[in-house]
């Protein structure tokens, strides 16, 4: 087991966004994360990677706690976010950029990894020089992902990369997105397209003003009569 939530909660001042959130995610899996707007989706990512304060409940990665743990802590242990709204540093170049994902590892092979990540964008590559704050939308989702991925982590967290991509740059993401599952990276995805996400997920949690409601495999959800009608428009 990578990461182990149990009883999560979290709240925006006397605003309980959270409520005893459990949910686990086993090494190499894909687990994608479903539910309307305002469910909690964003806050759960936030709150695994540190941004948000845990106020209850417990979280385990690789079976250390690190509820209380900065999150520049849990970058070092393995733990990276891909924000929604992709959250580039606009003035920078593109380079410069990836090179800030790696901030916690150092130099060592600081080079390979900027490679291996022009190999699966080699739209990056092209335009390295270039301020991020100029690229298209689904060049700076590429770069998002691109620069989370220098920190070499073991367990990916991306909030939405495909909102306000044209179809077509959406399918580029979510073979990336595999392309990263059959690399053994592990993922936690939250995807407002949920039959997209679904359909790729080994796993997935279903959330309801801050609860889990429902959990099952990927396929086992796509099939759910009640998740076709509320989430997939069937």
């Amino acid at each position: 087991m990578l990461l182990e939530i149990q009883g999560l909660t979290s709240h925006y001042g006397r605003i309980q966004a959270l409520e005893g959130v459990d949910v686990t995610i086993d090494s190499g899996e894909l687990v994608a994360l479903v539910g309307a707007n305002g469910a909690g989706k964003t806050t759960l990512l936030r709150t695994i990677s540190g941004v948000q304060k845990a106020t209850g409940g417990s979280i385990l990665f690789d079976g250390a706690a690190i509820t209380r743990t900065a999150p520049s802590k849990r970058v070092r242990l393995g733990i990276a976010q891909v924000p929604e709204g992709r959250q580039v540093f606009a003035p920078l170049s593109v380079e410069d950029n990836l090179r800030l994902g790696a901030y916690t590892r150092g130099r060592a092979d600081l080079d390979e990894d900027l490679e291996k990540v022009y190999a699966m964008f080699p739209a990056l590559k092209e335009r390295r020089r270039q301020p991020a704050g100029v690229l298209s939308g689904g060049q700076q989702q590429m770069l998002a992902i691109s620069r989370a991925l220098m920190a070499r982590p073991r367990l990916l967290l991306l909030d939405e990369p495909s909102m306000g991509l044209a179809p077509r740059l959406v399918e580029e993401i979510f073979e990336a997105i595999l392309l990263l599952k059959r690399q053994g990276t592990t993922l936690f995805l939250v995807e407002q397209n949920a039959h997209a996400a679904l359909s790729i997920a080994d796993r997935g949690y279903v959330l309801e003003t801050g609860r889990v409601v429902l959990s099952d495999t990927g396929r086992a959800l796509l099939a759910n009569e009640g998740i076709k009608e509320a989430y997939l428009g069937m």
